[in-house]
């Protein structure tokens, strides 16, 4: 058996404001039925895929913000894309905003089986941005307003899938794949593959340092090349892109294998699928030799990662 599986990014064009469900639903299952006919067994979709990026709008409470949260399974309106999905025998990524019986909101993703049925689920942990409106700011970045801090933590689960044999599966969000310790956690686990799902913007939101959108995006790959290279493990990392509510977001979806290589990219601001073949003995290299976490870790010298949550600088200064 080749332990190949052939993944697709689903990047996903603008989703306005006055959009309704039906259409994002329509383009989601076009997208599904179009990674089906290149072959593709999994589609991973962007961060908060069935919304538009609700956390740059300021609501004074948060039931305001509750027309953007799902509070059933599956979220409303995506009931005939999942059956096509089911239909067509591929497995499906989704991430949403969600609100729980118990009325806690988190940024989730959750991963659906070729059959139809709901196997895991993550909740964004690095939740970026503020939680108060900041008039200086050229859009807000409210998600530690709307959401919670996961409380999953990073799961790894283990699959088999037909023609393809088992590998191991686990999922970040946004701006989690910025952070080495949530890929460690992931890589300890021997993930063999992560799906990431974002919303970037273009525009700067530190006003007080601009940053050219090529050093964004660079910024962005960067992260997942070195997630992927340190950890073993293949990454598809997907994204919203075009201008949304008049705020551009600069998309730049990849897929990468474990060498930290770029193997897929899109191209456009729009609905657009990347896609590539995942040799998963690939994921074996460097575990065996460069990345054998067992024969070279330290984590005895590691204390600071865990003990400590801001940066301190050393006490005293040496005349250098």
């Amino acid at each position: 058996m080749t332990p190949v599986i052939t993944i697709a990014g689903a990047q996903m064009g603008a989703t306005q404001k006055n959009d309704t469900r039906e259409s994002v639903a329509q383009r989601m299952q076009h997208l599904i039925e179009q990674a089906a006919k290149r072959g593709a067994q999994l589609i991973v979709f962007p961060e908060l895929c069935l919304t538009p990026f609700f956390p740059r709008w300021y609501y004074e409470t948060l039931e305001e913000a509750d027309q953007w949260f799902e509070d059933q399974w599956p979220p409303r309106g995506l009931e005939n894309a999942l059956q096509k999905a089911k239909d067509l025998n591929i497995m499906v990524q989704i991430s949403y905003a969600e609100k729980t019986l118990d009325n806690h909101r988190y940024n989730t993703a959750s991963l659906i089986s070729s059959a139809g049925e709901h196997l895991m689920k993550y909740r964004k942990i690095h939740l970026p941005g503020h939680a108060d409106y900041i008039p200086e700011r050229p859009l807000q970045h409210l998600e530690k307003r709307y959401f919670e801090v996961g409380n999953l933590g990073f799961p790894v689960e283990r699959f088999y899938l037909e023609n393809v044999g088992e590998f191991n599966l686990g999922m970040l969000l946004c701006n989690d794949r910025r952070w080495p310790e949530a890929w460690r956690v992931l890589g300890l686990q021997e993930v063999d593959i992560v799906l990431i799902g974002y919303n970037t913007p273009v525009a700067n939101l530190d006003v007080t340092h601009h940053q050219p959108p090529h050093l964004k995006v660079m910024q962005s790959n960067l992260s997942v090349q070195a997630g992927c290279y340190q950890n073993n493990c293949f990454g598809v990392s997907v994204a919203k892109a075009g201008v949304e509510d008049g705020h551009a977001m600069f998309g730049s979806s990849i897929i990468v294998n474990p060498f930290g290589e770029i193997i897929a990219r899109s191209s456009t601001w729009h609905d657009e699928l990347i896609i590539a073949d995942c040799d998963l003995s690939l994921c074996q290299v460097n575990r065996a030799s460069t990345f054998n976490f067992e024969a070279h870790r330290r984590p005895e010298h590691y204390q600071r990662i865990v003990e400590q949550t801001g940066s301190i600088r050393p006490k005293k200064v040496v005349q250098a």
